[in-house]
């Protein structure tokens, strides 16, 4: 019996290592930046999505003092969902929030209790939307916190005190970056701080695993091949009025080789949060689609990728009014693209 005991727990610690099982193969090759700038060009529309603690807390920075992994109480995980209704809106990618602030990791990671895997849904959730992303054709890229509330030095809950564990992210992305197959591009959250480790050290860092892989910081000390609009829209790579929090950095950085923007679907509003699931008293509220198509012709044309935020509910799943909106978006898509192809009429001699 208790080499049965000792066969299993060996057996458990080897699929946790594995990461993915089945996920695409990581191209340790680096390519020449202008290919593969120009294969996240053609990614052009993506859904950012957004679930974690503060899907719960109603607000958008959760203070983790108190809070452990029971804290995330989703009842279930529709990742399926997210792709057929990304795929429905033309998108070809999915930009996934992996940790925001307070720490809360939504993949199981060996660095701490605080996981998605002790939560009461109990499951690997960046591993089964790689699955997801891999069955309905979508690339995948992910969100990080590079400061954490829960890490020396840190004030909880506060702007730029994310605290100082630079060991700690570097183990972190590791697993993010070994384990779930390749990463498009990575949107470095500069809010609560590095983390303890410079922009230009933590590039360096990630690219020993996949040296493809572009990364973006959304302000502080400009490092990197992508940079990062949040709230920002479409526009020439290198054009500061783009931009809102990286003004500086795009009109100076030349490492740039491609811009992204990103906003939430969810409109302006008093109360709760935007970039997450908000509160149920606001499942009515939504950005128009003409508003969302205009924004991707933008993209298309200066070649930008849009990243359009969703956050899924407390069930995870995306809202109704989202599906709707965005399979509207996906149809005018169509219309567009349909449109161009027509050969143009011939006239009678």
């Amino acid at each position: 019996m208790m080499k049965i005991r000792i066969f299993v727990a060996s057996l458990m610690l080897v699929m946790v290592g594995a990461g993915c099982a089945g996920a695409p193969k990581i191209n340790k090759t680096k390519l020449p930046d202008a290919v593969k700038a120009q294969e996240i060009k053609d990614m052009k529309f993506g859904m950012f999505i957004c679930w974690s603690y503060s899907t719960f807390y109603g607000k958008e920075w959760t203070p983790t003092k108190g809070k452990d992994a029971s804290y995330f109480k989703a009842t279930g995980c529709d990742t399926d969902q997210w792709c057929k209704t990304a795929k429905a809106a033309g998108m070809n990618y999915i930009l996934f929030l992996t940790k925001h602030h307070d720490g809360f990791c939504l993949w199981d990671t060996a660095t701490t209790e605080k996981k998605v895997t002790n939560s009461p849904l109990g499951i690997d959730v960046l591993a089964k939307l790689r699955k997801s992303c891999d069955k309905y054709g979508l690339k995948l890229a992910l969100y990080f916190s590079e400061g954490d509330w829960n890490w020396p030095q840190a004030v909880d809950g506060k702007h730029r005190m994310g605290g100082v564990n630079p060991e700690m992210k570097k183990a972190q992305l590791k697993e993010l970056l070994t384990n779930y197959g390749p990463i498009e591009f990575w949107w470095m959250d500069h809010a609560t701080g590095t983390g303890g480790l410079s922009h230009a050290d933590t590039v360096k860092w990630m690219h020993k695993f996949q040296p493809n892989t572009f990364v973006g910081f959304n302000h502080g000390t400009p490092a990197g091949r992508i940079c990062l609009r949040e709230m920002g829209r479409p526009g020439k790579l290198n054009d500061p009025k783009a931009s809102v929090y990286n003004k500086k950095a795009e009109a100076s950085h030349k490492g740039y080789k491609v811009a992204e923007f990103t906003y939430p679907i969810l409109p302006k509003h008093r109360g709760g949060a935007m970039w997450f699931y908000s509160l149920p008293k606001h499942d009515n509220l939504c950005k128009k689609p003409e508003q969302l198509y205009n924004d991707y012709l933008g993209a298309v044309k200066c070649e930008n990728v849009f990243s359009l935020n969703i956050g899924p509910n407390y069930a995870g799943k995306i809202r109704d009014i989202d599906v709707k909106t965005l399979t509207k978006v996906g149809e005018m898509i169509k219309a567009g693209n349909a449109a161009k192809k027509k050969p143009a009429p011939t006239e009678k001699k």
